[in-house]
């Protein structure tokens, strides 16, 4: 006889075969007819787990014991996996990884879009999945009266220490690249020579970020600081500038606030210059502290080179990039446009998205600052009709106001960037429900190990086949 869900109780040992997963990374299967879900375990495990809580729908487990492995199961390769919860997928093959991935954006379109008929291409994935990050914010605390670098441990305020002397057998995090984590590594022991007295200002250093411009080797370190001075930060500065190859930009940033913002809004510039530069495909990018750069630079550009597949332009067409960060996908796109506009609420970004324009040459992108559920219906309101309209808003999705004068607009074809298969799914169904159909989608690993997912996406207005001539 099946025992009733309801009779599932807190502490209760329980074997469950996983037979899927959730999108934050969790293994999933059933016990006594409800869903548990199950950290650190992967579909084929069959394992013993422990009841931590019970809901109506649900209950969650912790891994005590895999008694059968599935197939595709990997000993995990970094030192710290199972404290530090960033890579919740590291115990899983790469080619299962991907193969979940593409499971993930296809169960999200069905549940949540209402959209079970759209076809998902398989996701794209890297020949070496490793050191791919070329930003990273690293958090700085106080451990045994001296300053050490890490990320907080999931669910909870503990630090992960990745550049103790201690710690030799990994010396930063598998995921980012190596010269910077070298650099981190570098920063963090002139912290404590320059730091001062650590007990007068125990929270005085908040956070190190971390840039690495892929194609050109340089580097970016910015010290995130609290308000008060820093005696010693020229010498910090000139330690740091001479012992570390490559870095050409070393910024303070004063943060005072107490909201969960990892910057301030003051940027001191110590060394060097206030930006670094790259190049992606025919153009060279000018990235400042707090603009939004993809942060996996091989397969952006397998990402930007579907953008110009989707947008199918040529030559004539007029083009809005919504959320347009520095101008890189408008840019990308603006040699195959008539005209380009670029919409992006940070003002350092549209800074240096103009700056890039110059840098680059290009005369036909324009690019506003503003909030975009606020610029697209003033534009709109001016007459303007995009022949092609990107959209590659943050986690959160597009905000709906956006999305009805996008509608409005009549734009024939749509291409949408999304690092959120939820978000994603809920933004599709409304402009399905509003005339426009999904005709391709594609997800892209571009954040290997961990369980999030990027997917580019081609929507065309229904009956329209080709662009406004």
């Amino acid at each position: 006889m099946t025992t009733n869900k309801t009779t599932i109780r807190t502490g209760e040992k329980a074997e469950v075969l996983i037979t899927g997963i959730t999108h934050s990374g969790a293994g999933v299967g059933r016990y006594h007819g409800l869903a548990v879900f199950i950290p650190g375990t992967l579909p084929g495990d069959k394992v013993l787990a422990e009841v931590l809580e019970k809901k109506k729908n649900y209950a969650v487990a912790r891994l005590l014991e895999i008694l059968e492995p599935s197939s595709c199961r990997l000993e995990p390769q970094c030192v710290h996996y199972a404290a530090c919860g960033g890579c919740r997928l590291q115990h899983v093959s790469y080619k299962e990884h991907l193969r979940l991935k593409t499971g993930l954006v296809q169960d999200s379109l069905a549940r949540i879009g209402g959209l079970g008929e759209v076809v998902v291409g398989e996701t794209v994935g890297m020949e070496h999945p490793w050191h791919y990050r070329n930003k990273v914010h690293f958090k700085v605390e106080k451990q045994d009266g001296r300053y050490q670098l890490g990320f907080f441990e999931e669910g909870s305020h503990n630090l992960t220490d990745f550049f103790s002397a201690g710690n030799c057998r990994q010396p930063g995090c598998l995921l980012v690249d190596t010269g910077l984590n070298q650099l981190a590594s570098l920063c963090g022991t002139l912290l404590n020579k320059y730091g001062g007295d650590l007990e007068r200002e125990p929270v005085f250093f908040r956070h190190l970020v971390l840039r690495k411009a892929f194609f050109t080797g340089e580097m970016m370190a910015v010290v995130v600081t609290g308000s008060r001075d820093w005696p010693r930060e020229k010498d910090f500065a000139s330690e740091l500038m001479s012992q570390q190859p490559g870095i050409t930009s070393l910024v303070r940033n004063i943060h005072t606030g107490l909201s969960g913002e990892i910057m301030g809004k003051e940027f001191r510039l110590l060394a060097g210059r206030d930006a670094i530069y790259d190049r992606l495909a025919h153009l060279t990018f000018r990235i400042s502290p707090d603009s939004f750069y993809q942060v996996n630079p091989l397969q952006t550009q397998i990402l930007y080179g579907k953008a110009a597949e989707y947008a199918a332009l040529t030559g004539k067409e007029t083009v809005l990039d919504a959320y347009s960060g520095i101008g890189s996908i408008a840019l990308y796109l603006s040699q195959q446009a008539g005209k380009v506009y670029g919409l992006e609420v940070v003002s350092a970004a549209v800074e240096d998205a103009r700056h890039n324009a110059v840098l680059n040459k290009i005369g036909n992108a324009e690019f506003l600052a503003g909030k975009v559920e606020r610029l697209l219906p003033s534009l709109a309101g001016q007459g303007l009709r995009p022949d092609v309209v990107v959209l590659d808003p943050p986690r959160r999705g597009c905000d709906q106001e956006a999305l009805i004068t996008v509608i409005a607009m009549e734009a024939p074809r749509l291409v949408y960037v999304s690092c959120d298969p939820g978000t994603l799914a809920r933004d599709l169904g409304y402009l399905v429900g509003k005339g426009y159909q999904v005709r391709e989608v594609q997800p892209v690993d571009m954040f290997p190990w961990t369980h999030h997912v990027e997917s580019i996406v081609l929507l065309q207005k229904q009956f329209v086949t080709n662009l406004r001539g």
